[in-house]
């Protein structure tokens, strides 16, 4: 009697890890993607905030347009490479649509630092910058894999799927009389 209940325990703390590692997997990926999306937001930030006499919110709207370009590509082919590619219109609008909310995150905690309390030397600008950009981008994970990048059905819902239409005919109903 003690090892029939253990072999489910055994099972569904296996599908707990692996699902574990599934969204571990998918977080490192995302965060590769967003590391490089963040060295190119901070470069082209700096680059337009010194070469040009824009102000600190619109370089900073700037460097966010140019990343947001930067980070589709790397989602898309990368991170969720694995995920419906049905419906590039619709994934595309709801990812500038989720994008522009994280823009408004992101540049919104550069505003307030820079005009609300007149944090605005390159030192401050830099540092709320980034923290905006990390406060947008806990919501943009969230969305891009709930809504844009959505997941394929479960590949072990498949593999009992195909399983079952591999059985003898008549098998299931011997299965189910059984449980």
């Amino acid at each position: 009697m003690s090892s029939a209940s253990s072999g489910p325990r055994t099972g569904s703390r296996g599908a707990v890890r692996q699902r574990f590692e599934l969204l571990f997997r998918e977080v490192a990926k995302f965060g590769a993607v967003g590391g490089a999306g963040l060295l190119v937001n901070l470069l082209v930030f700096n680059l337009v905030r010194h070469l040009t006499d824009l102000q600190v919110v619109r370089a900073s709207v700037i460097a966010t347009v140019v990343s947001i370009a930067f980070n589709y590509v790397g989602f898309r082919y990368f991170t969720y490479r694995d995920r419906d590619k049905g419906g590039r219109t619709k994934e595309l609008t709801l990812f500038l649509l989720f994008s522009v909310v994280g823009l408004v995150i992101e540049n919104g905690v550069l505003y307030a630092a820079t005009y609300g309390f007149g944090w605005d030397s390159p030192l401050q600008s830099n540092v709320f910058k980034f923290l905006g950009i990390g406060v947008a981008t806990l919501f943009r994970f969230w969305s891009y894999r709930t809504w844009v990048f959505r997941a394929l059905p479960a590949r072990e819902a498949v593999a009992s799927a195909e399983s079952f239409l591999d059985e003898e005919p008549g098998a299931h109903r011997t299965r189910a009389r059984a449980n």
